[in-house]
């Protein structure tokens, strides 16, 4: 089992910043890569970016590429979501999940999963 707690999340003007964190416990963090998913009322949820093990390879939804940047510290089990150039449409919740496998932009086989953080950008 891998326990998942999302934080950062909050009230932010367009234009604005935000940096999520995941931190993980339970089995060993370096042994997943790590998603951060987001999912807007009335939406299907999406995988917006997602991290190999050793932070080496990063995939981005075109939506938020350029924008958004994941990274991760395996000596704190954790990993982040900075957020920069925040849009009104980049409000939702956001996940973050962990697979034993990276698999780029596939959405699927993510096994754990955090409880989710709000993002809200006002206009």
């Amino acid at each position: 089992q891998v326990q998942l707690v999302e934080s950062g999340g909050g009230l932010v003007q367009a234009g604005g910043s935000l940096r999520l964190s995941c931190a993980a416990s339970g089995r060993t963090f370096s042994n997943y890569a790590m998603g951060w998913f987001r999912q807007a009322p009335g939406k299907e949820r999406e995988l917006v970016a997602a991290i190999n093990w050793s932070g080496g390879v990063t995939y981005y939804a075109d939506s938020v590429k350029g924008r958004f940047t994941v990274s991760r510290d395996n000596a704190k089990n954790t990993v982040y979501l900075q957020m920069n150039s925040l849009k009104p449409e980049d409000t939702a919740v956001y996940y973050c999940a962990a697979n034993l496998r990276y698999s780029g932009s596939y959405p699927r086989g993510y096994d754990y999963w955090g409880q989710g953080t709000q993002v809200t950008v006002s206009s």
